[in-house]
């Protein structure tokens, strides 16, 4: 019986990345979308521990009240942390289908990375 060759090893053939190296850009975009995730579960978990509920959308369905339009930069700016958990949860309650939660990811990492970048331009400014 004849068996095929053990797979190469990530050890054994490491591509040779010394000469790579990121564009500034791709750096910076990639901490304003860390930073944007890390604002949006800071602000989400601490209205959590505030009001002992769950930040939502449905902050926004209580009529045109001074609340509600108080609660729109607050979901501006946690609406990532949101729609990853509302949509993490779906799928293990609901039995999403892959599709939906990958445009879901989407959805929220692009809107992470937009908030991410408000706050990278808010430190910015406070630091000049």
């Amino acid at each position: 019986m004849w068996w095929r060759p053990p797979g190469c090893l990530a050890m054994h053939a490491a591509p040779d990345v010394r000469g790579a190296a990121m564009s500034p850009e791709a750096v910076q975009s990639f901490y304003a979308l860390v930073l944007g995730f890390a604002w949006a579960g800071f602000l989400s978990t601490g209205y959590q521990a505030m009001t002992r509920r769950p930040a939502s959308f449905r902050l926004l369905s209580r009529g045109p009240r001074p609340s509600a339009f108080a609660a729109i930069p607050f979901l501006a700016f946690a609406a990532p942390f949101i729609i990853m958990r509302n949509t993490l949860r779906a799928r293990r309650f609901d039995g999403r289908r892959f599709e939906s939660v990958m445009v879901a990811t989407i959805a929220a990492g692009m809107w992470s990375l937009m908030t991410g970048t408000v706050v990278v331009m808010a430190v910015a400014a406070l630091n000049s």
